[in-house]
């Protein structure tokens, strides 16, 4: 099952699934840019809108893109903002979706479906104005390493979506090459457990 087909499958059960790394993620995201200010930003990976709630109350306007018709149309139905764009693209191809130089361009859960970053990040960069961030939120590699990936319940059994191992190393070296420096990295543990392995990893890039 290709990523647009399990995101469609998995749409009318995404909100509702018990799901530890959704949940986790949006509050690594709303920590980590507290403090940033957005005027104009490109959400990538939006799906349902878990996120875009919460960035058209501090950004002046969302691109909101996702390469899911099943999701977007869950998110249309929960939000209706003048702010808000929402836009069906498959960011492996051209990004015609840019409207304007962007403060932020956030990836939530996205990249572990993409194998190369570089080509991602570097369209990333293109997108932001000088001084813009790049926020990453991702499944921990850790939990990667121990075999979790994203996955959901149908009828016919357990639905795997198809996902690349990415290295801690690897999202900073990406990044290098496409000209932005890694400003933070956070490590996001269930119920704050530190003692265990980390669920959700974030890093904030910054546009040199």
């Amino acid at each position: 099952m290709n990523i647009q087909e399990a995101y469609d499958a998995w749409a009318g059960q995404y909100d509702t699934n018990v799901n530890k790394t959704r949940d986790l993620e949006a509050v690594a995201l709303r920590t980590t840019l507290a403090a940033i200010p957005i005027h104009h930003c490109l959400e990538i990976g939006c799906g349902t809108g878990k996120n875009t709630t919460w960035y058209i109350d501090k950004a002046h306007t969302v691109t909101a893109v996702d390469q899911s018709q099943g999701m977007l149309d869950l998110a249309r139905e929960k939000i209706s903002s003048p702010k808000v764009t929402f836009v069906q693209a498959d960011i492996q191809q051209p990004w015609d979706f840019v409207q304007q130089p962007y403060d932020l361009v956030g990836f939530s859960l996205v990249l572990e479906h993409i194998e190369d970053l570089h080509s991602i990040l570097e369209k990333a960069a293109a997108a932001l104005q000088p001084g813009g961030y790049v926020y990453i939120g991702e499944l921990h590699p850790f939990k990667q390493y121990t075999g979790s990936m994203a996955r959901f319940e149908t009828t016919q059994g357990t639905q795997l979506v198809t996902c690349f191992n990415h290295h801690i190393s690897d999202f900073v070296e990406a990044g290098k090459q496409s000209g932005l420096s890694l400003i933070d990295i956070e490590e996001y543990f269930d119920e704050d457990d530190r003692k265990g392995l980390p669920r959700i990893l974030t890093l904030l890039l910054k546009k040199d």
